[in-house]
Parts: structure tokens; sequence; C-alpha cells
């Protein structure tokens, strides 16, 4: 388990159910037991890590240092003022 999950407590519970085979159970319980946890627990933990992590890969945008610099080069070009923005920007 890592220290960045959060903990489970009884109190704040909602059900997951699902089905599998009974050799997918049955190490699923033996690999419970070698962490010294419950099937519940040892499900949860693992699916949550796993959840971050898909999550993270997601929304994490990975860019070559290439491409890095030439977005900060396009993020600081300062482009001119069009009329439609000073119009805006007199309203205030």
């Amino acid at each position: 388990m890592t220290s960045a999950s959060p903990t489970f407590t009884p109190s704040h519970s909602a059900r997951i159910n699902l089905r599998t085979s009974p050799e997918a159970k049955a190490l699923i319980e033996r690999a419970a037991a070698l962490m010294g946890t419950t099937v519940s627990g040892f499900m949860l933990q693992n699916a949550y890590d796993a959840a971050r992590r898909v999550v993270a890969d997601h929304d994490t945008l990975l860019l070559s240092q290439a491409a890095f610099d030439a977005f900060v080069i396009e993020c600081e070009a300062a482009a001119p003022p069009t009329q439609a923005l000073r119009d805006l920007m007199a309203r205030r």
C-alpha cells in the first residue's frame, strides 16, 4: 500500500460488486492473505492505485524538450491586440 492513498473506513463506504472465475478468486484471496489484509481491502487498495495511475496518465501531457521550448516561445510571443480585444478592454 502506498502512503499517498487515503485511509478507507467503514463509515465512508459504497458497495462495488463483481464476478470472477474461481481461479482468480483463489489467487486474490492468497495475495490478500500474504499481504495480511482482507480480500476487500486488497482489491480496493489495488483498484484505487490502478485508477489513480490511469487518471494521472490521462491527465498528464508529456513533451520533448524541443516541443516544450517551442510551446514556451509561442506562449511568450506577444501577438498584437486585435480590434476586438481593444474594444473589449475599452469597456472596462
